[in-house]
């Protein structure tokens, strides 16, 4: 399974947008700073995520969800509108 997810920086309010296999892993990756270019924008909280049968999938989604960043389709996501 691979996950696509959004999280929330409780320090700036402002979202990160990625893809795991592991989907609790990878959050505490991201609030142990092991993400250089986001590590100084911990801690976050999970605020969305779908799971994904295949990578191809996952990758797509994480694009298209990147693409609405900002946007009235990702609020509406990231907020149970879509």
């Amino acid at each position: 399974m691979y996950y696509v997810y959004i999280l929330k920086s409780l320090k700036d309010d402002k979202h990160y947008i990625g893809f795991t296999e592991n989907l609790e892993r990878r959050i505490k990756e991201h609030n142990e700073g092991k993400t250089k270019s986001i590590i100084n924008r911990r801690p976050f909280k999970l605020i969305y995520s779908e799971k994904y049968d295949n990578l191809d999938d996952a990758i797509k989604r994480e694009k298209k969800i990147k693409s609405y960043k900002g946007g009235r389709a990702f609020r509406d996501l990231i907020s149970g509108g879509v």
